[in-house]
């Protein structure tokens, strides 16, 4: 995958520029540099890891490429409680997969947001792991995950092939449910076209 994939992952999830954001479980920052470019100039991100270097390699990428995106970068582990201000999304692209227990996390992260807020997932469609994707959940597993943790609502947004386990999707997970009208709702109904 190369940015614009990323891009077009998210897309329909970012409603508009700005905001404050996070990306948990952030890596190098693949995910994180697509956000940026979503978000714009008075777009904020925490990006957060427990992986110290590829923070690091993930920062160097950042001000080269976006250097105008306000990002914090904390050395943390997001399946523990951290000290955040509310947040109008997180972004976890690839990380769920690696946690066997996921409502606990899930959960979790509706704290975090403000009312309106909403996580972004974005996951391998399938039920069937490996040793480096242990524990993945397909679109129908997330939906179930999404109901056992109150989401009012848990749509996808888009998919991607993918070499290594047929597919990857973006989906959202929202508590607040918003009017038809609302920015969310129509970029998920224009196939996340932003303009």
């Amino acid at each position: 995958m190369i940015h614009p994939d990323h891009v077009a992952l998210l897309r329909a999830g970012v409603p508009k520029q700005g905001g404050r954001w996070a990306d948990f479980g952030s890596g190098t920052g693949a995910f994180t540099l697509a956000l940026a470019d979503l978000l714009g100039p008075s777009g904020e991100i925490i990006s957060i890891d427990r992986d110290a270097s590829a923070l690091r390699q993930q920062e160097a990428s950042m001000r080269s490429r976006l250097p105008y995106v306000s990002v914090e970068y904390r050395i943390a582990d997001f399946t523990r409680s951290l000290d955040l201000p509310p947040l109008d999304g997180v972004v976890m692209a690839k990380s769920l997969h690696f946690h066997q227990d996921k409502l606990p996390i899930i959960q979790r992260i509706r704290g975090y947001l403000r009312p309106g807020g909403h996580l972004i997932l974005v996951e391998y469609d399938t039920d069937q792991g490996n040793p480096w994707v242990p524990y993945p959940l397909s679109y129908h597993s997330w939906e179930v995950l999404a109901r056992r943790a109150e989401c009012a609502e848990a749509p996808l947004m888009a998919t991607h092939p993918s070499r290594f386990l047929g597919r990857i999707y973006s989906a959202l997970g929202r508590w607040d449910v918003q009017s038809p009208g609302s920015s969310v709702a129509h970029n998920l109904s224009n196939g996340g076209d932003r303009s």
